[in-house]
C-alpha cells in the first residue's frame, strides 16, 4: 500500500480512504500479503485528474460505476445524447476468474485466454475479467458444455467476427450510397438510419437461418445417402425403359 501511495503521489491515508469509498478494487491477496498493480495505479491518477477537473468523490464514484456496469457515462454527466443510438443490445458481465474456470472448466488456459483477448471477447480490469457480451458468453459456454473445445469456439468466433464486419460494410455502403447521400441535415439522418435497425437485423436473421437450412439438409443428405438431393433414398427413381433380347 505504501509503495502504491508513493507511486501515485498520496498519503497512505488517502489510499485508505479512497478504498473506503469504493473508489479503488481489492488488491490481491496471498495470506496477509495484499498485492497492487499497474490497474490500482491508473486508476488513482484518474481519480486525481477527475478531481482537478472539480468531480466531487461522490460523483467520481458513480463514474466508476457506471463504466464497469456499462451504464452510458455521458448520460450520467448530463451531456447530450450521442447522435446515434448504438445497435448492439449486448450487456457486458464482470467475471472473477473462479467464475471464468467455472464457465469453461479445464478449458481456461493461457491460449484460450490470449486468444480471448485478442478476439476481444474480454478484458482485464484489475483482478477480474469483463466478458464484451452477456449474450455470446452463453453461447460459448453451452457450446463447450456440448463437448466443442473452447479454442475451436473461439476460432469460430473469430470467423464470425469478420462476417459480421463485411455484412456492416454491406448494409453501411448501402446507407450511404442509397439513403443519407448527405449529413447536412443530422437529425433526420439519424432518425433515418435508426429507422432501418430493424430491417438489417431481419434481413441477417433471415439469411443466416435459411443458409442453416440449405447446410443442414446438405450435410443430412450425405450422411444418408452419400449423394446429391435429386439421388436422396427417398427421391423418386426414373424408370429405365426395358431391355430387348
Amino acid at each position: 500500500m505504501a509503495d502504491l501511495a508513493g507511486e501515485a503521489g498520496i498519503t497512505v491515508r488517502t489510499l485508505r480512504f479512497y478504498r473506503e469509498r469504493k473508489l479503488l478494487p481489492p488488491p490481491r491477496r496471498e495470506g496477509r500479503i495484499a498485492w497492487y498493480n499497474e490497474h490500482h495505479l491508473a486508476r488513482l491518477r484518474t481519480i486525481g485528474a477527475l478531481l482537478e477537473r472539480g468531480h466531487t468523490l461522490g460523483g467520481i464514484a458513480e463514474l466508476f460505476t457506471a463504466f464497469e456496469t456499462g451504464r452510458d457515462v455521458g448520460e450520467l454527466l448530463g451531456l447530450p445524447s450521442p447522435l446515434l443510438t448504438p445497435w448492439s443490445e449486448e450487456t457486458p458481465v464482470r467475471l472473477t476468474p473462479e467464475e471464468l474456470a467455472d464457465h469453461f472448466s479445464g478449458e481456461v488456459t493461457a491460449e484460450n485466454l490470449t486468444a480471448s483477448l485478442a478476439i476481444g471477447y474480454l478484458a482485464v480490469d484489475g483482478d477480474e475479467f469483463v466478458h464484451i457480451s452477456r449474450r455470446l458468453l452463453d453461447a460459448s459456454t453451452d457450446l463447450v458444455a456440448q463437448g466443442v473445445p473452447l479454442a475451436a469456439v473461439l476460432e469460430a468466433g473469430r470467423a464470425v467476427r469478420a462476417h459480421a464486419d463485411a455484412l456492416a460494410d454491406v448494409f453501411t455502403t448501402l446507407i450511404r450510397t442509397h439513403v443519407v447521400t448527405t449529413l447536412q441535415d443530422l437529425p433526420q439522418a439519424a432518425e433515418t438510419v435508426e429507422s432501418l435497425r430493424p430491417l438489417a437485423k431481419g434481413v441477417v436473421e433471415a439469411e443466416v437461418s435459411m443458409a442453416m437450412d440449405r447446410r443442414i439438409r446438405a450435410e443430412l443428405e450425405s450422411i444418408l445417402g452419400g449423394g446429391t438431393p435429386d439421388t436422396a433414398p427417398n427421391a423418386p427413381q426414373e424408370q429405365q425403359p426395358p431391355k430387348k433380347d
